[in-house]
């Protein structure tokens, strides 16, 4: 037994020695040494997706002769995350996302994120309009395409919709929104949703015509044929970076290699952006930048059941959001959505979590481990320890069995039946564990910015809202990395693309409503600009009697 005891314990000094060898290795990139007079492109755009695809074509606005060099691991551009299949293709517009409005502890709700990612995704809108209106992008409804956007509970959750409800229509943002808890109302509004359920459960629902489906794919490819058009830019697939080191000349050297010949090969650039997704997190450890040591990752998946049967997606027009269960990640706020892919059109419900230890979908099962360091390691952990309800939910959706799932899907689909629906993998995220100098490692759910000191390396990590409010995103990446330009002479040129730029559309009624009127017709959108009626007389009238019931403080006028 002592024999087995010593053995024992010196196999487990020789696991912890291993342990500790593998997290104090170097992770950073070897300097490179270049040749002199070796050219320096202006920028290096790392992932071909839509945060790529919208920076590139930002840059080659502002600086036209400024030469850009993107590289992608994969064959072809947008198959990660912006892939129309890899997300729910929500224009996320804090319409529906009942995760954006909590409540407080004294039963008020918070709209200020609904009203900040309502804003972000005005500016997306302008961005894509302008780019429909200069060539950039082709026909509207090729990427982004007219959907009402329906929250949608029963039961308890009633009154919360409801006070949701009398909230967010004080904004400007959001005054077109329109309550009901009749249940022949909401079935006009959603067939699928209320045939077949029961006859006494009480349910709510809000509804935002001037809601969309986007397809991120479509997005992504039409923007980069567009630049790839200019001869300042160029494309390189089948290419993945495998170092990012710093030069004496406060320059960067990107290392890249073929993964068809196995060529290697090296790009001098003054600026860096990392847009590879989940694989941000590594690509950050090669420039051995202090800041990029906070962070860690934890990837999650999601599995959607999908549907293109024609009698099922012609009774659903709509993206129709429930609230996520306790413990649930954002990303896995239930909903059955009206999908618009190649001019086809699908319903999607989901998703449900799965787990990987990839950080892509396209990824490798060690990139969770590769990605840890001395530096991150204790922080992954007490994450995992302090999250168990998280832990356990991932571990309950990854168990569910498909009559399981169907059940979930007959929730807001009562009457749907199993062999209608496929079950399709979504795209990876990885989303952000951060651990800042004497503070607390803590768990980020959405879209963060990551810039260098000087600007030169930055990078987007996290998950949704990221591709919807990408052009609001990275024009606040571009305000980090080229402040003195943003505020000189690339301002003028921003305020032609972006038209609401620096201004608070939350605040100001009028200039949104020309916002919406312009970028609507632009884009084919559904929205009655304040000069009509936004709802029928009738209607405006069934929601003040509905509510006076309620609430002495709801007044819901016509619009002027």
């Amino acid at each position: 037994m002592k024999k087995f005891l010593r053995y024992l314990l010196i196999v487990l000094a020789l696991i912890l020695l291993a342990i500790l060898v593998f997290l104090f290795r170097p992770v950073a990139s070897k300097p490179v040494t270049g040749n002199d007079g070796e050219p320096v492109v202006d920028a290096v755009l790392i992932g071909g997706g839509i945060m790529s695809a919208t920076l590139g074509t930002y840059l080659n606005e502002l600086e036209p002769d400024w030469k850009i060099q993107m590289y992608e691991r994969l064959d072809t551009v947008a198959q990660e995350s912006s892939y129309a299949f890899n997300n729910a293709g929500t224009g996320h517009s804090g319409f529906m996302e009942m995760n954006y409005t909590p409540q407080a502890d004294d039963g008020s709700i918070d709209i200020k994120r609904a009203e900040n990612i309502a804003s972000q995704f005005e500016v997306a809108k302008q961005f894509w309009a302008y780019q429909v209106q200069n060539g950039r992008l082709g026909q509207p409804n090729t990427f982004i395409n007219p959907v009402p956007h329906i929250a949608f509970v029963w039961g308890n959750e009633v009154d919360y919709l409801k006070r949701r409800y009398q909230a967010m229509v004080k904004s400007p943002l959001f005054a077109d929104m329109v309550y009901t808890e009749d249940k022949a109302e909401i079935e006009r509004w959603s067939p699928l949703v209320m045939q077949g359920r029961d006859a006494n459960q009480q349910v709510a629902a809000t509804r935002m015509d001037i809601g969309s489906d986007v397809n991120y794919g479509a997005i992504t490819t039409q923007l980069i044929d567009s630049l790839s058009k200019n001869a300042n830019f160029s494309l390189a697939t089948n290419s993945e970076v495998t170092g990012i080191s710093r030069n004496a000349d406060k320059t960067w050297t990107v290392s890249v290699k073929n993964l068809k010949t196995g060529e290697l090969s090296q790009t001098k650039t003054r600026f860096v952006f990392i847009g590879a997704g989940g694989a941000a997190v590594k690509l950050l450890q090669y420039t051995d930048l202090p800041e990029s040591k906070y962070y860690a990752g934890f990837p999650v998946g999601g599995l959607f059941l999908m549907t293109d049967n024609p009698a099922i997606t012609a009774a659903h027009t709509a993206k129709v959001y429930g609230k996520a269960e306790l413990g649930a990640p954002p990303m896995s706020v239930p909903h059955i959505d009206t999908r618009y892919v190649d001019g086809k059109k699908y319903v999607l419900f989901g998703p449900f979590a799965t787990y990987s230890n990839k950080f892509l979908k396209n990824g490798s099962q060690l990139d969770l481990i590769k990605s840890a360091t001395k530096d991150n390691a204790l922080p992954m952990i007490n994450i995992g320890l302090e999250n168990t309800d998280l832990v356990k939910y991932l571990i309950s959706q990854v168990m569910l069995s498909d009559d399981e799932r169907l059940k979930e899907l007959q929730k807001y689909y009562p009457n749907a039946k199993l062999e209608d629906w496929t079950a399709v993998q979504g795209g990876q995220r990885v989303q952000i564990i951060k651990k800042l100098p004497n503070e607390p490692a803590k768990l980020q759910f959405g879209t963060e910015i990551f810039s260098s000191e000087d600007g030169t390396v930055t990078a987007l990590l996290g998950a949704s809202p990221g591709a919807s409010t990408s052009p609001h995103i990275l024009l606040n990446l571009l305000e980090k990395s080229f402040p003195e330009q943003v505020q000189g002479k690339w301002k003028a040129k921003i305020e032609e693309i972006i038209p609401s730029y620096g201004k608070d559309l939350s605040k100001d009624a009028a200039l949104l409503d020309e916002v919406r009127r312009n970028t609507s017709r632009t884009l084919g959108l559904n929205y009655q600009p304040k000069s009509t009626p936004a709802v029928s007389p009738a209607t405006d009238a069934a929601n003040v009697e509905r509510l006076k019931q309620t609430s002495d403080e709801v007044v819901i006028k016509p619009a002027a």
